[in-house]
């Protein structure tokens, strides 16, 4: 396409409007002016900028920026805000630090404000293992399901979230440690395997039953001292019930076997070094009645 400019200007036989004098292709351009009431708009547009710059912060400089004539800062109204809402929040906070978890859980109107603040707390701390829904998953519990490896009491709860899990940073930490069975030789492959079996029936899953009852006097000797001889599981030691269906490492013959050959050592942090008390205790308000509270 060619662009051929420096032609002479002339005006169009059928608009009747002059040319600009450039013709692209044979195609000559028509100088329309544009239309006065873009032009004061455009105008006024640039008035209001130059006023907006004036009176509002505009401008950014080295470390600051300009203030403006009024001085507005949207980061001064939201410090303002922050505080307000603070400082409303106060009287309630300072009840839940000085009541213990059962007082809260007693009060309609305190619970209903340590929930809100436990449902934050937990999206910011606890969602990224537990899950948005604290629905869990493998290696992290369920806590909407009434299955506590350490105890589904508030407080039981709040000892856990406060004190963790088999870490190393606080000496009141839950603790307990599963021997790892077949990789320390403490039971053979055969036993491994009958133990398995064992297992895999208390849980009504299917198995061999031959297995299964040489399985028995397995557990009954190297299980049964942490599960119980019911085999329903012991929360002083966390120490899950075999007997039911929920499982936190998978409960099929593999997960089981694995399970028993190199153990499970899952660990939480101590979110007392981390958190202030009214947090830990609107944290244990809210898992606690999530659905599987005890």
């Amino acid at each position: 396409m060619a662009n051929v400019a420096g032609h002479d200007a002339h005006r169009d036989p059928v608009s009747g409007v002059d040319t600009t004098g450039h013709e692209w292709d044979g195609i000559r351009e028509l100088d329309n002016p544009l239309p006065r009431w873009w032009l004061w708009v455009f105008y006024a547009c640039i008035l209001w900028s130059v006023g907006y710059w004036i009176v509002m912060p505009a401008w950014p400089l080295v470390s600051s920026y300009t203030k403006g004539v009024l001085g507005y800062s949207q980061r001064e109204i939201l410090i303002e805000e922050i505080a307000t809402a603070k400082a409303g929040q106060a009287q309630w906070l300072d009840r839940i630090k000085a009541s213990s978890v059962e007082e809260i859980r007693a009060d309609p109107q305190l619970r209903e404000f340590a929930m809100a603040g436990g449902r934050s707390a937990f999206a910011v701390n606890c969602s990224q293992c537990h899950g948005q829904g604290a629905a869990g998953s493998k290696g992290y519990p369920n806590l909407n399901d009434d299955a506590w490896l350490w105890g589904g009491s508030p407080e039981q709860i709040l000892h856990t979230i406060t004190h963790g899990i088999r870490n190393a940073d606080d000496p009141d930490a839950r603790w307990s440690e599963m021997p790892k069975f077949g990789k320390d030789g403490l039971l053979t492959p055969v036993q491994v395997r009958d133990v398995v079996e064992h297992v895999l029936a208390l849980s009504g899953q299917e198995a061999d039953a031959g297995r299964a009852a040489a399985g028995a006097t397995v557990f009954a000797e190297q299980c049964a001292a942490c599960h119980g001889e019911n085999a329903k599981g012991n929360t002083e030691l966390g120490a899950p019930n075999l007997t039911d269906s929920i499982w936190l490492y998978g409960g099929d013959r593999a997960a089981v076997t694995e399970s028993v050959n190199n153990a499970r050592f899952g660990i939480m942090p101590a979110w007392g070094l981390k958190l202030d008390e009214t947090t830990l205790k609107q944290l244990a308000v809210y898992v606690h009645a999530l659905g599987g509270g005890q």
